[in-house]
């Protein structure tokens, strides 16, 4: 006999988990199926644990030039299992929080692998148990996993994915990294300033291929500064591991093959969602290279049935799910929300330095036909970042040269992934180039150089 809710979550990540909270808030009855652990790849594999491992690799390395600081640190060291230690106990506190929300919003909890097998019913088996469950509307959240490369699958030994990485046993001598998103830049940047030689293949021509190239160049120019060995428009053709080390073969922007020794790699090539034996194909619901086909309410071709989060595509990030998920629900409530878009979704890479944006590049805004005014502010401008020791990057705006419209910012530096959302919301404001100009910024604060990257493009910069 099938259970009745008015929502069944099939997934429990950064988008299922919030989209049941909303439904449960707005006086719906929900059930959440998890297979795994609550709170998804975000909470217990993705973005808090690593970023409690690059928070150690941070202080690590602050630890290591105390003398830049008039400070003295006799040797600085670290014990790896106490470092992957604290990454996962963040970890755990925060999916024990997730628990804790469920029962606070009375929200059921299934346990097991979820299945559709109808419109509006779910089957979830686990072991030997089976439970039915039935519900007007079903929202799939079940994210994406790691793309392995065809030739090479991950052993967990010394092929890693970003699971195996963030619990590693013994700390990389000399580490490849295969693919330079924000995954693969920030695995490299924490074992990097852990003592690892690093080593990064892209197969495009730049590293963070989706941000600005004035970004990416900088980027690059820093992590070589920093002795990482950096090889874009290069691929892995084959690699191999004996179980000690690992052997990969590469092909060079110039076409030639070599032969390199390592003593671990991580594949960081991208992600493939969670769409295998979800009943997608038997109920007709159409996917698009495998990501489920949503409009801007989460809705799929087949009534009672929506999708939000990785499984539905581009961009994979958590904020982007939670916001999916609670739009999903004000609709399913008649709340007449407004569709879910991208335009204004800020994207944040925690290696050191960091970066983020939001918008359009300089590239994509001259691609739509914009003219355009560009504003640059220095790091190496600013008394809190020269205070802090981190004069390294800058800020990039991009304007609608006619409107004034803020089209884009792009950042590198540190603690940008916290200032980027300031742009975030100056564009969802739609605020212009003189709405931000008159603006009062604190000071001293690395803020300010967003105010002076805006004075910039009008040539009204006051301290560059």
């Amino acid at each position: 006999m099938s259970e009745k809710f008015d929502l069944v979550v099939l997934g429990s990540g950064p988008g299922g988990y919030v989209a049941a909270i909303r439904a449960a808030q707005l006086k719906m009855k929900v059930a959440i199926v998890e297979r795994e652990r609550l709170g998804g790849i975000c909470l217990n594999w993705g973005c808090i644990p690593t970023k409690a491992l690059l928070r150690t690799s941070e202080i690590f390395h602050y630890m290591s030039h105390a003398d830049s600081y008039g400070l003295k640190v006799e040797k600085a060291s670290f014990e790896l299992e106490k470092v992957v230690k604290r990454s996962r106990g963040v970890s755990g506190q925060l999916n024990a929080g997730v628990k804790g929300l469920m029962k606070k919003n009375k929200i059921t909890v299934v346990e097991g692998t979820g299945k559709l097998t109808a419109p509006g019913k779910l089957s979830v088996t686990q072991g030997d148990q089976v439970r039915e469950l039935e519900a007007p509307e079903i929202l799939v959240a079940t994210g994406a996993r790691a793309r392995d490369l065809p030739f090479a699958q991950a052993d967990g030994k010394r092929i890693w994915t970003y699971r195996h990485a963030m619990t590693p046993e013994t700390m990389p001598e000399k580490l490849l990294v295969i693919g330079s998103g924000a995954i693969g830049v920030e695995f490299a940047s924490f074992y990097s300033d852990m003592g690892a030689d690093v080593t990064i293949v892209e197969m495009l021509d730049r590293i963070l291929p989706v941000e600005d190239a004035d970004i990416s160049a900088h980027m690059e120019k820093t992590l070589k500064k920093q002795g990482m060995t950096i090889l874009t428009g290069a691929g892995v053709e084959e690699l191999k591991s004996d179980g000690k080390t690992v052997t990969a073969k590469i092909k060079t922007k110039q076409g030639k093959v070599e032969t390199q020794q390592f003593s671990h790699a991580i594949i960081a090539i991208g992600i493939v969602p969670n769409t295998n034996d979800i009943g997608l194909e038997e109920l007709g619901i159409e996917t698009d290279r495998g990501h489920i086909k949503v409009d801007g309410y989460g809705r799929t071709n087949v009534p009672g049935i929506r999708a939000i989060g990785d499984v539905t595509g581009p961009p994979w990030l958590a904020h982007k799910a939670s916001h999916e998920g609670v739009v999903a629900i004000e609709h399913i409530a008649g709340n007449n929300p407004h569709p879910f878009e991208t335009w204004n979704i800020p994207g944040c890479t925690y290696s050191r330095p960091q970066v983020a944006s939001v918008g359009l590049t300089e590239a994509k805004a001259k691609e739509a036909g914009h003219k355009i005014k560009i504003g640059n502010f220095p790091f190496i401008g600013n008394g809190k970042a020269i205070a802090l020791g981190e004069a390294d990057g800058f800020i990039k705006t991009v304007f609608d040269a006619e409107t004034g419209e803020l089209l884009g910012a792009h950042m590198i530096g540190a603690e940008v992934t916290e200032l980027i959302q300031g742009y975030a919301i100056a564009r969802q404001l739609e605020s212009t180039e003189e709405d931000l100009m008159h603006t009062i910024f604190p000071h001293p604060t690395l803020s300010e150089m967003m105010h002076e990257s805006v004075l910039s493009a009008y040539g009204k910069a006051l301290h560059f």
